[in-house]
């Protein structure tokens, strides 16, 4: 299984903003960005005076989709050329694909503090889906898919936690139930029900070219 293994706050500051990669400390002043706000490198405080030109832009787009997601730059490439063959908006079909993969239900139903302990959880079998046990993070999931987690899950303490403490609101498109321990897909994801910061066109005009 390929994943990226680095510093992750690095990438947070590479595209000048929060990925919230991190869980609870990105909420925190111990956030790297908090005290260093410019990219990482000898020359970082120089690109903040920097114009960006178009093509760079896109491509900041691009990778911040990528990295908020945790998905590498072949799958996303993969997951691209499938929205384009979508009927639809591409950007949308893109980002609705994203949303719909194991690791973020995972994440929105708030059993990780980030998508990377939600991808954990996956990995290590302890979501079900319709019954069944899945290990693939990117398994995709569909409409009336029942999403839960299986009885050891549910005692481990820091599942616990992050059910009882994170401030995070169950999307419009799932159905809670089974005190937290379950989702169910009500629907497929459209634009306005997905938050995260990123301008989708861009990233079609860059694979565009």
């Amino acid at each position: 299984m390929a994943r990226y293994t680095g510093p992750v706050c690095r990438l947070c500051r590479r595209e000048k903003m929060k990925l919230f990669l991190k869980g609870a400390k990105c909420d925190t002043m111990k956030c790297p960005i908090e005290r260093r706000p410019y990219p990482p490198g000898e020359h970082g405080r120089t690109q903040l005076r920097r114009k960006d030109s178009e093509y760079l832009v896109q491509l900041r787009e691009k990778q911040k989709a990528r990295r908020i997601y945790g998905v590498l730059e072949k799958q996303f490439r993969n997951l691209y050329q499938e929205a384009n063959r979508q009927r639809g908006v591409t950007g949308e079909n893109l980002l609705r694909m994203l949303e719909q993969r194991l690791d973020n239900v995972a994440y929105r139903a708030g059993w990780g503090a980030s998508r990377s302990q939600a991808r954990q959880l996956v990995r290590h079998g302890h979501i079900k889906v319709n019954g069944r046990r899945v290990t693939i993070p990117s398994y995709t999931i569909r409409k009336g898919d029942v999403v839960e987690l299986n009885d050891k899950a549910k005692a481990m303490i820091v599942v616990r936690h992050n059910m009882e403490t994170l401030d995070r609101t169950v999307p419009p498109w799932l159905e809670a139930g089974g005190e937290g321990a379950q989702v169910t897909v009500r629907d497929l994801p459209l634009r306005e029900h997905i938050d995260v910061p990123v301008r989708e066109q861009l990233i079609v005009e860059l694979y565009s070219k």
